[in-house]
């Protein structure tokens, strides 16, 4: 018996339309703020009804993990292809904390959005805890991307686990990137990034200065 092609256009549409309700939600989050967002005004932007709407999500709350999930992976991507082209040669530390910051991409405006989003989260322990989940998932990963490049028996502390150095390594780009809401200067920002980095990272001998690192913004 020969499958319908119905069901594939019925979930092609459904993708096109729960894509078009994410692009919608991330501009008016990003204009508006998360708390200042209604369910209207995101079908208004995406030009679908509210029924739309609920077919792919129950509420903004579980749009924005949507966005956060997809936007998370593609950076969390990036970086782990970053760090398995380092695989092999544990020593380079400086060169390999140099592709990683590469890899990561810079958006002010989702800083802004996801930003937004974790002050009510903050203030809504069933939404923190679901936020949690996402996060403990992706931090996995990245620690298991870690450990095959980085010897982590030399690092103090917490840091000797794979868990724990992704934990910081996350903490310090989150804290470094919340200065872009207020200095646009990416480069900057780069070069405080790599620096911690690697004061965290590389052994005293073969940590290079900021001129040696190659691709570094001046």
């Amino acid at each position: 018996m020969t499958d319908s092609p119905t069901p594939v256009r019925v979930t092609r549409r459904r993708s096109q339309t729960r894509a078009r309700l994410l692009d919608a939600g991330f501009a008016v989050f990003a204009a508006r703020g998360f708390g200042q967002a209604r369910i209207e005004e995101v079908c208004e932007a995406a030009g679908f009804t509210r029924g739309a709407f609920y077919s792919n999500f129950d509420t903004l709350e579980e749009l924005f993990f949507a966005l956060y999930q997809q936007r998370a992976q593609q950076a969390l991507d990036r970086v782990v292809t970053a760090l398995a082209e380092g695989e092999g040669r544990r020593r380079d530390v400086p060169e390999l904390i140099d592709r990683v910051v590469d890899a990561l991409s810079v958006d002010r405006e989702w800083l802004l959005v996801k930003t937004d989003f974790a002050l009510h989260a903050a203030r809504t322990p069933a939404v923190a805890a679901v936020w949690a989940a996402h996060r403990d998932g992706l931090r996995a990963t990245l620690a298991r991307s870690l450990q095959a490049v980085v010897d982590t028996s030399a690092l103090p502390g917490s840091l000797r686990t794979a868990d724990g150095l992704a934990r910081v390594l996350i903490a310090v780009h989150e804290g470094t990137l919340l200065e872009l809401m207020i200095d646009a200067d990416h480069g900057s920002v780069r070069d405080r990034l790599v620096d911690v980095f690697t004061a965290l990272l590389a052994p005293p001998g073969p940590a290079r200065r900021r001129s040696e690192r190659p691709g570094t913004a001046g």
